[in-house]
């Protein structure tokens, strides 16, 4: 079986600004590629990678960008009340912010990892387990 993942906007914002460990998003894109692994993405989340490739002009041709993001072998994860629900269950009790709430909620439904390297993610250590960029 292949093992399934789930990418925080902060991984794909680090792989295309070549940040510290962007290799490893790299390398999990090209397993997902050739069929070795499975990434998963919540919707809420590829909206802030638009909102923020958009708004920091990250990109000289961004139609061309978002064209391309969208044909990355990511599995885009739509939201379903229930997931809303167990997001904003999150919200009030930990403070970081809503999406980062919608892509823990998803990791928890799906039983996956997170790979991020928001340290957001530390205050819900013992919700959702973490593999690291940048630490």
């Amino acid at each position: 079986m292949k093992k399934k993942i789930l990418l925080d906007s902060y991984a794909i914002l680090a792989f295309l600004n070549k940040e510290k460990k962007y290799q490893i998003v790299l390398n999990l894109l090209k397993e997902a590629r050739l069929g070795k692994r499975l990434l998963i993405m919540n919707q809420i989340n590829a909206g802030e990678v638009y909102y923020h490739v958009k708004k920091r002009n990250l990109t000289e041709n961004f139609d061309k960008f978002w064209k391309t993001f969208l044909m990355l072998p990511i599995e885009f994860i739509c939201n379903d009340f229930e997931l809303v629900i167990e997001a904003a269950k999150l919200k009030s009790i930990h403070s970081i912010s809503f999406a980062d709430c919608f892509a823990a909620a998803t990791a928890i439904k799906e039983n996956v990892s997170i790979v991020t390297g928001d340290p957001d993610f530390k205050k819900l250590k013992k919700k959702v387990s973490v593999e690291w960029l940048g630490y």
